[in-house]
């Protein structure tokens, strides 16, 4: 069985390795981005938005309506200060945590520009991946920054309140940069 990390562990933090050699395969997801499901949109603030039809079980995180709106106004609020397109993924991030977290990045809108802050609750892993025209700027110091952010508050059992202090800390950090 393998050891569950804690929260206090930080997780191995990867930026600027998402296209490296890879151009092509790049700028092909981010043209690929617009085939979106039918009822799905991408907000201003570059957040995926979906429906679902009457009788449809919410496929949405547990997390109050408050919480949504926090998160998406400090992803906004982040991209707009550093130039960079920031997302969050939750979810089980498999035994190469930093390999999915670059797929899923490549799946993200401007892959490239983008910087995805991924988050394994039960596995308690964070990983920070950024694309290659952004990874001077969102480098391995400031995913350390947004990680160490992060993780005071994932103990005390806040993911979103977490995520938005990474987010907070990395924007900063990269917009100075």
């Amino acid at each position: 069985m393998r050891n569950r990390p804690t929260w206090t562990e930080a997780r191995p933090v990867a930026s600027g390795e998402v296209a490296t050699g890879r151009h092509a395969e790049v700028e092909a997801a981010s043209a690929a981005g617009s085939a979106l499901p039918v009822g799905t949109v991408i907000t201003n603030s570059g957040r995926v938005s979906a429906t679902r039809f009457p009788g449809q079980a919410p496929t949405t995180p547990p997390f109050t309506r408050e919480e949504l709106i926090g998160l998406d106004d400090a992803l906004k609020s982040a991209s707009e200060k550093a130039l960079v397109r920031f997302s969050v993924y939750i979810g089980e991030l498999g035994a190469d945590a930093v390999a999915d977290a670059r797929a899923v990045l490549l799946r993200a809108p401007e892959p490239a520009n983008g910087a995805l802050i991924a988050v394994s609750p039960n596995a308690h892993e964070v990983v920070v991946v950024s694309g290659v025209a952004v990874a001077d700027r969102v480098n391995d110091r400031v995913a350390q920054l947004g990680v160490t952010a992060a993780v005071t508050s994932f103990r005390q059992g806040d993911l979103i309140d977490g995520l938005i202090a990474a987010l907070r800390v990395m924007s900063t950090a990269a917009a100075v940069s």
